[in-house]
């Protein structure tokens, strides 16, 4: 990563100097073929392809010096205004010089040879294992583009964009633009509207395509008429369901163009699943691309169905927020992400099948956000970012979620149509253009006539979770005098905020149910706020402060509350509301607040209730984290053992068929951990048992193949013959992961020598690896690797591109070590290595708090079992 790095400063005198008229790059992507197989080595160097870039600028200084962006291994031509440079003298590897440039009009035509990457950045290259078939496509976000052709590598540096691309003809070659001509292996597609680098895009191979068409006539009579595209390997063609995909598309382009007022603008909408995604999408105008695990090879639940809908909106939003109007640097990146998180929802909810929509925000995407603002490198919303490593870290829980929750907060403050009206005006005003928090602000304050300064200042420019808790006091005929809803800040992140909240009072019913029987919405404001329209009403049996999820908050419990959901929260009917409990317990878990053991027990006798399959499966892992994590080392076998016989109780009795069967299923393989589970596995693979209803496809093969590897039931024989039975690329992913999850010695230094001492492994296989050696039933034998992480992280990041970096920095922390000693270790690590790369101290930063935080609910956990075995329980 040396050299690689673009600082805001640079970014800003590079802005104040350029303005960029126009790119043509012609890509020669032949070589992604043929010769020997693979994407090269140390001693033969990488596969590359030719890449010739032509950029049209003007520069506004005399005699300015500048530099062009380009990450590549060699460079054959440099031309400057007709007049030819020396690569050598004008190239270091990362930056094309640029001195002495005259005012106006300039030329700069770059012919390299760039690498094919097999990390996911820039132009990634995946040969399939299924039939050898070369599937290629970019991903450039935050900056990436500048390892497939030279430009001016920022986002407030827009141009229009012609690419032409020289490709095997029985490909399908995708751009941002449509294709105007064919003349052999040469492509050529529209000029884009001006666009950013990053959202620039190809799409090359033998991809499975599949079309359709979206029209759409407006009030003037004029009408818009979309192709609509998507794609994904010919592997998976049997398993794509492209009309669901298209509704989804459908329903979206109709709900923003009922919204916005702003007809879609950049010509066809294609969407291509592809190999070895890094992310879950991106929102290349035009070309939007996805991994393709949401192409689903086996059943799978609506909740994942219905993540894949989010992600088809979310992507789909922000062709407006984000492509249409761009961030001017990455300070700003929440101006799309947490527009097209929260608009991915918004969508989902009011024009799709998926009407349960804000249960899954509050249950999931909230959670993420809850944990990230409660990290040491928590920041605003709006953040402070000095170079593209912090632009790298920053698509966390903030800027997505947490910045979500707050526009749907914001929306419950200023009313819907006040929202909508300031976004189609912010279109209008800002198309094609760059902005930063002001500019949206302006629009707001204007349609909404309240203080959005105020407002931005509490939300957007201060970090950290408010927690908020009702007190109550009652006359003696069992009336409340008085109910005030207290709100607390972390000491590190002191600011209270003004919440818009409803308050909900729950009793039983004469049937059992626990519904409500009142409601009150109020502005809380500062430490104390009295909800005085509640006054009179009955005793309640639970206090939901934030019933509804207006806010972004954490909810506490009084201790009647608190009772009765120990009790009865499987009563409650509203999936909501109880998505909502269900969240707040599982961050007093985390808080240290309640005992996991509580939180299992919690799991135990009431997931079996749970109509909402997305929350389901969210408690699952909840409670997994709960078991591994944050319950004390001496309770692990026993609430193991009581989580794997509730799972399999659930698992017989739900509904053949049934996704909640699916889901316990897969959640009974993740806690297996006896002989009679393994048992059970194994011959539901092979036949020899059978659960009613329980199709174990492929998938499911896999799922329950996992713990048999791990507990050492399955050898490596075994894994070969289950690979052999599905030989592809997911398949593989699935082997590799099995294969390293085996419990001996050799297994795991070759895994990690696999990961860290190579980079032969793409980043999939990585990623597989590295879930695969990391088992929580193997602490003993990973406890060697604590001082071998500390010895190489830093060498890794400083070799390694920043996606690997981070994949191997995370997933390798010693977070199963979890005493006091390893917490010792990080700190000692972060004290000698005080002038680290900033991104690579956020990393080891987040992970040491997040085992400090199974510390603390350990300790919890530990004093619970003490206060039990006292009272003789």
């Amino acid at each position: 990563m040396p050299g690689e790095n673009l600082s805001r400063d640079e970014a800003r005198e590079r802005a104040e100097l350029l303005s960029v008229d126009g790119y043509e790059v012609d890509l020669d992507l032949r070589s992604a073929v043929g010769g020997p197989d693979g994407d090269g080595d140390a001693a033969s160097g990488p596969r590359t392809f030719r890449s010739v870039t032509t950029i049209r600028f003007r520069n506004a200084r005399a005699g300015a010096s500048t530099f062009a962006d380009l990450v590549a291994p060699a460079v054959n031509a440099v031309t400057l205004n007709g007049q030819p440079l020396d690569p050598a003298a004008v190239f270091d590897g990362t930056r094309v010089a640029l001195e002495d440039l005259p005012e106006g009009a300039n030329t700069l035509v770059v012919d390299a040879q760039c690498a094919y990457s097999r990390t996911g950045e820039g132009l990634h290259r995946f040969v399939d294992p299924e039939d050898g078939e070369v599937y290629l496509y970019t991903q450039y976000e935050p900056a990436d583009s500048r390892r497939v052709f030279a430009n001016f590598e920022q986002p407030d540096l827009k141009a229009p964009f012609r690419f032409q691309v020289t490709a095997p003809e029985g490909w399908t070659v995708r751009s941002n633009g449509a294709e105007e001509s064919r003349d052999g292996e040469v492509r050529r597609f529209a000029e884009t509207k001006p666009i950013s680098t990053y959202i620039t895009a190809v799409v090359a191979g033998p991809y499975h395509y599949v079309t359709d068409s979206y029209s759409r006539t407006f009030e003037d009579g004029t009408t818009l008429e979309i192709p609509l595209g998507a794609m994904c390997r010919k592997g998976l063609a049997r398993h794509f369901d492209a009309d669901d995909i298209f509704l989804i598309t459908k329903q979206g382009l109709d709900f923003f163009h009922d919204n916005f007022d702003y007809p879609y603008p950049f010509g066809k909408y294609d969407q291509a699943f592809v190999p070895e995604y890094n992310l879950g999408a991106m929102e290349n105008p035009g070309c939007v691309t996805f991994r393709e695990e949401y192409i689903f090879r086996g059943k799978v639940t609506q909740a994942a169905y219905e993540s894949r809908a989010n992600v088809i909106l979310h992507e789909m939003a922000h062709m407006w927020f984000g492509d249409l109007v761009t961030m001017q640097w990455w300070d700003d990146l929440w101006l799309k992400e947490s527009f097209a998180d929260f608009m991915g929802a918004f969508t989902m909810v009011e024009s799709t099948r998926f009407k349960d929509g804000w249960v899954t925000f509050a249950n999931n995407r909230k959670s993420w956000a809850y944990r990230a603002d409660q990290l040491p490198s928590t920041h605003p919303v709006t953040a402070d970012i000095r170079d593209l490593e912090d632009a790298k870290l920053n698509f966390d829980g903030i800027t997505y979620a947490k910045g979500a929750s707050v526009l749907k907060q914001l929306v419950a403050y200023v009313g819907r149509e006040a929202f909508l009206e300031g976004a189609r005006r912010y279109f209008k005003k800002h198309a094609y253009g760059n902005t930063q928090l002001g500019d949206l602000l302006s629009v707001l304050t204007e349609t909404s006539g309240r203080d959005m300064a105020a407002w931005s200042r509490s939300w957007l420019q201060t970090a950290g979770v408010n927690s908020l808790a009702p007190v109550a006091t009652y006359d003696a005929a069992g009336r409340i005098t008085e109910l005030a809803v207290i709100q607390e800040a972390a000491e590190s992140h002191p600011e209270l905020r003004p919440h818009r909240v409803a308050v909900g009072l729950y009793r039983r019913a004469a049937d059992g149910d626990l519904v409500r029987y009142a409601r009150a919405e109020v502005d809380v404001a500062g430490p104390r706020t009295v909800v005085g329209e509640l006054a009179g009403a009955e005793r309640p049996e639970l206090i939901l402060v934030n019933d509804d999820d207006l806010t972004y908050c954490k909810v506490r419990f009084d201790e009647v509350s608190l009772a009765t959901l120990r009790a009865h929260l499987g009563d409650m009917t509203d999936p909501l509301a109880r998505a909502l409990c269900w969240s707040a317990l599982w961050n007093m878990t985390r808080d240290g607040l309640m005992p996991a053991r509580d939180f299992v027990s919690l799991v135990l006798a009431f997931a079996g209730r749970e109509s909402d399959i997305g929350v389901l499966q969210m408690l699952h892992a909840w409670t997994r984290t709960s078991l591994t994590q944050y319950a004390t080392p001496g309770w692990r076998e026993e609430g193991g053992r009581a989580l794997a016989e509730g799972a399999l109780r659930e698992l017989r009795v739900a509904e053949p068929g049934s996704e909640h069967q699916l889901a316990w299923a897969r959640f009974f393989a993740s806690v297996a951990d006896s002989e009679a589970d393994f048992r059970l596995l194994s011959g539901l693979l092979d036949g020899s048992a059978r659960i009613d209803g329980l199709d174990v496809d492929q998938e499911l093969r896999w799922a329950f193949l996992s713990p048999l590897a791990a507990h050492g039931v399955a050898d490596e024989s075994v894994i070969d013959a289950e690979l052999a039975r599905d030989d592809t690329a997911s398949g593989k992913r699935h082997q590799v992961r099995c294969l390293a999850s085996r419990p001996s010695a050799a297994v795991k230094a070759q895994a990690w020598a696999g990961v860290v001492e190579s980079d032969a492994l793409s980043n999939a296989l990585v990623e597989a690896t590295i879930s695969g050696f990391t088992q929580s039933s193997q602490r003993e034998l990973l406890a060697p690797y604590t001082g071998k992480y500390f010895d190489a992280i830093e060498r890794v990041w400083a070799e390694r591109s920043i996606q690997i970096g981070v994949i191997v920095v995370k997933g390798l922390f010693p977070a199963l070590q979890d005493d006091p000693a390893t917490l010792a270790a990080t700190d000692e690590w972060l004290s000698a290595h005080a002038d680290a790369a900033p991104a690579l101290r956020r990393l080891v930063l987040e992970a040491r708090d997040d085992l400090a935080r199974a510390l603390r609910a350990q300790a919890c956990d530990a004093n619970a079992a003490e206060a039990g075995a006292a009272a003789g329980l």
